[in-house]
């Protein structure tokens, strides 16, 4: 947490267990001593971005050879780096934290909320980025390919979605962002700011494991657990599938509403009414109609039963479900 001018780097705010839809709860994550938070008066506020912040142009000109390190070794994206120019530029003038402040009146941007100044906002978000990257690149290994995307959470703001590059493929490892005011308020720390995100372990053991199913996480089969007990946390471990029935694999397509519309509720209404029967939801192709502009989705949901194979009939009735389901609380328009 980022303390107010003189206050206490210590403090806790709470963080509801689940989002909306779909979505794993973001926890709180509140660091206490100095080295994992950012002090914006009278203090060291870190790496990078709060370096400037302190240094003023020499800070500015360090900021900037480390970005070009940082985006060497990590990949990061042109928006990225337009982020922390932005932040080079905001903090470009400031000495030793003169005249920084966390909290104005003013106005709820894309950026921030209406009670934050931008310079703390930028402060929190380099944190928050800094932390979990290195926790992801502890998990992974040097080298690691990471990626931000900025998405929604109703807890957070801005709010942001972590992608790492592993074996070729981009994939969403945790979701995270800048807790709303008035969630660290309703805990007795109106004078901090503070960061939560959340991560699903068992969608991190699918990655290091080459793990096909998550469902197998809830299995009491000797088969699956015995592969994991081993002498030392950091041997190396080959998962070997279990057999396995054929899928039964059907596609649905359908036009987004006007409105917004998150591909995120479509993957967990179908894991509502499939439940354990469906293995995957992946989206396949996305169509813009070059007239009416509309936009069109094609889902490929496969089903294969843990204990038996599956018949089409079986799967049919389910799919209509989620096909009308989808119709009724989503807003679509079926393509079926």
């Amino acid at each position: 947490m980022l303390p107010a001018p003189g206050g206490s780097s210590r403090g806790e705010a709470p963080f509801p267990a689940r989002s909306a839809r779909g979505r794993a709860g973001l926890r709180s994550r509140l660091p206490a001593p100095a080295p994992a938070s950012a002090r914006l008066r009278g203090g060291q506020a870190g790496e990078g971005a709060t370096a400037a912040a302190g240094a003023g142009a020499h800070g500015l000109a360090s900021l900037k050879r480390r970005n070009k390190a940082l985006t060497k070794a990590n990949g990061h994206k042109e928006a990225e780096l337009r982020k922390d120019y932005l932040c080079l530029w905001l903090f470009s003038n400031i000495k030793d934290g003169e005249g920084l402040q966390l909290f104005e009146q003013g106005h709820r941007t894309a950026h921030k909320q209406e009670c934050h100044t931008m310079e703390a906002v930028r402060l929190v978000e380099f944190n928050l980025k800094q932390v979990l990257t290195k926790l992801m690149t502890h998990i992974f290994g040097d080298g690691l390919q990471v990626r931000w995307v900025d998405c929604y959470f109703p807890f957070t703001h801005p709010s942001f979605e972590m992608e790492i590059n592993f074996q070729g493929e981009w994939m969403e490892v945790l979701g995270c962002g800048v807790m709303e005011q008035q969630l660290v308020n309703s805990a007795g720390a109106r004078d901090k700011i503070g960061w939560a995100f959340g991560l699903g372990l068992e969608r991190l053991a699918m990655i290091l494991y080459d793990i096909p199913d998550i469902r197998v996480f809830w299995s009491e089969d000797e088969r699956f657990l015995k592969q994991f007990v081993v002498p030392h946390i950091w041997q190396k471990i080959k998962f070997q599938p279990l057999s396995k029935y054929p899928p039964l694999i059907n596609d649905i397509s359908f036009w987004l509403p006007s409105e917004t519309y998150s591909k995120n509720d479509f993957y967990e209404l179908a894991r509502t009414i499939g439940g354990d029967l469906i293995e995957k939801v992946i989206l396949v192709d996305e169509f813009t109609h070059p007239k009416t502009k509309k936009v069109s989705h094609c889902y490929r949901i496969i089903y294969r039963h843990p204990e038996k194979t599956l018949t089409q009939d079986e799967v049919h009735r389910i799919h209509q479900a989620i096909e009308q389901s989808a119709v009724r609380e989503l807003g679509v328009e079926g393509r079926f």
